[in-house]
Formats: C-alpha cells, structure tokens, sequence
C-alpha cells in the first residue's frame, strides 16, 4: 500500500467482498426453505441434511483444489495456452491465510502477489465459494424425495469445486479462452453458474427418473404441489434479497480502469469492463419485476410459478444487465420465463423429466436463453477491455450457451450419476421412498425417538394402573 488511497482502497475492497458473502448465504438458507416446501413431511430431514452438508464438502474441496481451477485454466484445453501458475490459489499457500502483506516467505510469490493478494485473497475466495455453494444448491432441489445423499454430494463437489469453476476460468476470468476467441459475455452468471447447474440436474434427473406417483397410468403427470406457501415465499424472497450480494461480488467495487492513463476510479464488473451498482441495481429490479409479472400472467397467478418467474427473469437478463438499459432487461426477464415455462412442461411431458422444484427451468433454460439472447442484444459490443478479444456475437454466445449447459452441464454429470447408477447408490429403494427417506436414510434418529415414546408410553400405563 503506497499511498493512502491505495491503503483505503485495498480495505474497502475486503469489507466489500465480505459483505457480499454475508448476503449471498441468505442464497443458500432460501434454498432451504424452498425445498421444504416443496418435499413432503417424510422427506424434510433428509432434504435439509442432503443440503445442508453440501456446505463442507464443497468448502473444503473449494479450497483445496477449486480455487487454484480458476486461475490456472483460462486457457482451456491448450486453446490458447497451457496452465497458468496461481501460487497464491495453491491450498498450501502463505497467502491462502492470515496474512498482512510484505515480503513473501517463499521464492514462488512475489512482493507484487503479497501486497496484491494478502487482504482480499480471502473475502474473494469466499465470494467464489459462495458461488459454488448456489450451483451446488440449484441441483440439490430438483432431485429431491429420491436421491441417495451420496450421489448427491458426489455431484455436489463435481459441480461445485470442479465444472462451474473451469467454466468460470473459460469464460468468466477476463483472460478466458472463451473471452478472448468467441467474444463470450456473462457479467451476472446466466450461464456460468445458472445454464451448468441446470444442465448438471437434467442429466441427474434423467438418470434418476420420476418420483413414484408423478406420472398417471397414462403418462399423465400430476401436480405434486408445495405443501407450504409461506416457506416457498420466503424462501424466493430470501434467494432474491442473497442475489443482490450475488450480483455485487460479479464486480470489483473499485480500479483505476485508465491503466496509468490519468485516474478514473470506478466499479467494473468480473471481465474489468468500467459499470456502476447503481445501474445493475436498477436493472435487477426491472428483470424480477418482468420475470414475476410474467410468471404471474403465465401460470395464471399460481403462486410458485411467480416467484419463480421473478428468479428466472433475473437470471435471464443476467448475462447482459451491466450493459442492458432497463427496459431491455424488464423484456428480455418476461421472454425468458416464457421460454423457460413452456419448455420445462413440454420436456416434462415428452421425456418424463420430473423436476421437483424447476430448477433446470428456472436455472438452466433461462440461463441458457440469458445467454444467447445478450449475442443478439449486445452483437459488437467489446466483450473485454482488451481491444484484441473478440466482441461479442450470437454465434459466439450461442457457442458459449452450449458449452454451459450441454459441455460443461450434462455431460460429466450424466457421467457420474451413471456410474452412481451402476454401483447401485444413485437412487434410493422403492420401499424406502414409499416410506419416506426421513425413515429409510436417517433411521437412527427415528429409532431414538421411537425408543423415547415407548417409554413415554410405559410411563403413562404405570401412571394409570
């Protein structure tokens, strides 16, 4: 820190990250609730348990292994280089604890690594981390009430501290391969985190199949409605309010973005291209209040579908609402719930695909479509402050759409949950589901308790005898 501005800049950028962590975990306590209200009474302990340890096993494996992904893989598969050294992001690293700057204790970081890295390196890997803790949670609601707890964190830690983040490092780092050959831009996630955890569901879901009693005789599926309006309210209301620290760790709060040119000082988002929180927090409003307006005319006032629509419109408009003006981003959230809502039944109906709480709708096709749609909005927009990157273009979008959902999404987790399905841990026995997983999964805490009322019992007879 050489100056005063550079010491209050460097402090300011840790306390914001660390605030956005802190809202970003009302993402995961929303998912919850959510899933809750979706699951019936004899599945809520699982459901809670299976979402809940996804918490240290995606941290811990985050920090290990994930974090370092992001660094070292912009350049894809030898696209347009090899491994990129990240010495701070190695889990053994001075800097990957407390540390207050100065000369580095090892010959592998430099004076330049601890003055750039010893405060934030911290608060920024929580925000990342808080990131794959969301992706995670985007799966865990749409396979609930018949996956083992197992294949489920198996897929968690995939998702979580290995896919999202090498397609982060591809097409969210400002170097990625991704950014600079196909001109791909995603400033708020559609498709990095939303369109990959929506495609790892699918492939789940389809491995899966639906729970018993979804579908009729006739192929007729039923409605397996939430048992509880209030949780499922909360619960989006929750992951809206977590979005907006979501969207705020997407930017780095304040950088010199004239490069030695004179001082310009400004928020940037994730690719260092100059924005403001003021504009994205007026295109969030705009895309949730498409979205749910939407979902609210579409479903004919069913209260999931518009508190959903509100998700999916903020998704939807994500890839471009740095640059979006706010009526675009209002009509590009409600076109991306139409798509999203008529494609989640038609691949209900046509492939038996039964998502519990749409999280492959609300996630995956609206990211997905977030994705493409900005090609078209923002065609020869730079993609990058770097003037040799490609801008960006549909094909380039629609190239990098596919590669979340489908190449980075479906594939490796259609990879392990066959696998999973092969050694017989994918989904849990018919007369454990129709019994409920509480029971079936977790039935030491339900021996317990019968043990308690069986004395209770005992108790009372002596009393009335």
């Amino acid at each position: 820190m050489d100056s005063d501005i550079g010491a209050l800049t460097v402090i300011f950028t840790e306390m914001y990250y660390w605030v956005t962590v802190v809202m970003m975990f009302l993402i995961h306590v929303g998912f919850c609730m959510y899933e809750v209200s979706v699951s019936r009474q004899k599945n809520h302990l699982h459901t809670l348990m299976k979402n809940t340890m996804l918490i240290p096993l995606v941290t811990i494996t985050f920090f290990f292994f994930g974090w370092w992904i992001y660094f070292a893989l912009p350049n894809g598969p030898g696209i347009t280089g090899g491994l990129v050294a990240a010495p701070w992001a190695e889990p053994w690293s001075e800097l990957m604890g407390p540390h207050m700057g100065g000369k580095p204790a090892t010959a592998a970081l430099t004076a330049d690594d601890t003055m750039g890295w010893a405060r934030i390196n911290g608060v920024f890997w929580a925000a990342f981390l808080l990131f794959s803790w969301t992706a995670a949670s985007i799966v865990s609601g749409a396979v609930i009430e018949r996956v083992r707890s197992m294949s489920f964190w198996f897929l968690a830690v995939l998702v979580g501290s290995v896919t999202w983040v090498i397609d982060a490092a591809w097409g969210w780092h400002p170097d990625g391969w991704m950014v600079q050959v196909l001109g791909y831009h995603d400033a708020y996630a559609s498709g990095v985190i939303h369109a990959i955890a929506g495609g790892s569901a699918l492939a789940y879901l389809h491995l899966l199949g639906p729970r018993i009693g979804k579908f009729a005789a006739d192929g007729t599926p039923r409605d397996l409605a939430p048992h509880n309006p209030w949780l499922v309210t909360v619960g989006l209301f929750l992951i809206y309010t977590g979005f907006w620290g979501f969207y705020a760790a997407c930017n780095v709060p304040i950088i010199d973005v004239q490069s030695g040119d004179g001082t310009f000082l400004s928020a940037t988002n994730i690719y260092l291209q100059p924005t403001t929180l003021s504009a994205i927090t007026v295109n969030f409003l705009m895309s949730l209040s498409g979205g749910m307006m939407t979902g609210y005319w579409l479903s004919k006032g069913n209260g999931f579908w518009t508190y959903s629509g509100g998700l999916a419109g903020i998704i939807a408009a994500s890839a471009g609402n740095d640059l979006y003006h706010p009526i675009q981003a209002m009509i590009i959230a409600g076109l991306g719930v139409i798509f999203m809502y008529k494609v989640h039944y038609y691949v209900e109906r046509r492939f038996k695909i039964d998502d519990a709480v749409g999280a492959v709708a609300v996630h995956g096709y609206a990211g997905w479509f977030g994705v493409v749609v900005a090609g078209f909005v923002l065609w020869g927009y730079p993609s990058s402050p770097n003037p040799d990157y490609a801008a960006i273009t549909p094909w380039g979008q629609f190239i990098g759409a596919m590669i979340m959902f489908w190449g980075l999404g479906f594939i490796p987790a259609y990879i392990l949950g066959t696998i999973c399905k092969n050694a017989g841990i994918l989904r849990v026995p018919q007369e454990i589901e129709l019994a409920g997983l509480d029971v079936g999964e977790i039935q030491a805490h339900y021996g317990l308790g019968d043990e308690v009322r069986a004395a209770e019992e005992e108790i009372a007879r002596s009393l009335r005898s």
